[in-house]
């Protein structure tokens, strides 16, 4: 029998309520499938700011190294928005990738049936399965660039810098070809390369890459028009792969065509097994504490990692199709309909395990 050693960053505002619902739906999981599961906590974020005065303590970096993989809540909130930028919350989310290793990032963006009418995008439009993979480079670029302040022409101003190198754009392009041979064979590269000298390299690198999977389509598109093309025919994608910032902000805008950000997961990795799996949603504390938050997104993003990370394939198919079918009548307020049975966030994740 398998056993994994899984660290939980459970974060702030609703991060501990939505991983704890994930923890019993992974703990339904091994019992099913015969495998057994251990957990160790660790502080990332504003709790980790609370307790220790940095949003990333060494003791954290060394939990997760010595795991299987990690689950993540979610971090920040109003309280620390006074910290100084190196010491906000967001800046231990960014040292955690880091620190892991944690360089491709995996977006799926898919409309479960019973959600559809949720979707600001027309039916004839989505169509009857959407399922689009963005891969977004996590560890370099304009995000992790050289920047600061200076004074141009009597004026402040402020400087950030796009750089990548030509063995962090094979990387990332690998795992998106990898993804598309075991999906509908498609990439499409997305960059800014009629105006960015680090899109011609990436453009350029990901056309090399390309060579050694012949099987694959590629194609290219620039930023702006993969933006209007998401919206216009989202059926046309299969895997996108693209940059830290240009894959961050098309994301979080496929995510609302899937209908609800609240239903959709992540999983960062490192080329290894060892991977982060987190709900693309933010700490959410105004609702922190209440019952009304939705665990689904942590609970598909377990799944994730019992895909990527842990090969319990079979695991990973079940919960997505608990989670699928408990849609059916079952809604979080954040996605309630009338017609369906409005349940609190603890009550979602007991149909959940009770369906599997």
């Amino acid at each position: 029998m398998n056993n994994y050693k899984i660290t939980l960053l459970k974060g702030d505002g609703i991060g501990p309520e939505i991983v704890d619902q994930a923890i019993k739906v992974l703990d339904k999981a091994a019992e099913k499938f015969n495998f057994t599961v251990t957990y160790d906590e660790a502080l990332l974020g504003g709790c980790a700011i609370d307790a220790t005065g940095v949003p990333l303590p060494a003791e954290t970096v060394a939990k997760c190294k010595a795991s299987d993989s990690v689950i993540l809540g979610a971090v920040g909130g109003p309280k620390w928005d006074d910290q100084p930028g190196s010491n906000r919350p967001e800046a231990g989310l960014l040292g955690i990738r880091g620190a892991l290793g944690l360089f491709a990032n995996l977006r799926p963006s898919v409309i479960f049936g019973p959600l559809k009418s949720a979707s600001p995008i027309k039916d004839d439009i989505i169509g009857d399965n959407m399922d689009i993979m963005i891969v977004r480079e996590l560890t370099g670029g304009i995000y992790f660039g050289e920047r600061g302040r200076k004074e141009v022409d009597g004026q402040p101003a402020a400087w950030d810098t796009e750089q990548y190198t030509v063995a962090e754009v094979e990387r990332i392009a690998r795992v998106a070809f990898d993804l598309a041979m075991k999906r509908d064979k498609r990439v499409t590269s997305v960059d800014k390369a009629n105006v960015l000298e680090s899109s011609r390299l990436w453009r350029e690198t990901v056309i090399r890459v390309a060579k050694d999977y012949p099987e694959v389509t590629l194609n290219h598109m620039y930023v702006d028009n993969c933006a209007m093309q998401l919206v216009r025919n989202p059926k046309q994608f299969d895997v996108i792969v693209t940059s830290n910032i240009f894959g961050d902000i098309l994301s979080d805008e496929a995510s609302m065509i899937a209908g609800s950000i609240g239903m959709l997961a992540s999983a960062s990795l490192s080329g290894g097994k060892l991977g982060l799996y987190e709900p693309i949603h933010g700490s959410a504390p105004d609702i922190a504490g209440q019952n009304i938050a939705n665990p689904l997104a942590t609970i598909l993003s377990v799944a994730m990692m019992l895909r990527y990370s842990l090969d319990q394939q079979a695991a990973a198919e079940a919960i997505e199709a608990a989670v699928a079918k408990v849609l059916e009548q079952y809604r979080t307020p954040d996605i309630y309909e009338d017609g369906f049975t409005k349940v609190g966030c603890k009550e979602m994740g007991d149909l959940v395990c009770a369906q599997l």
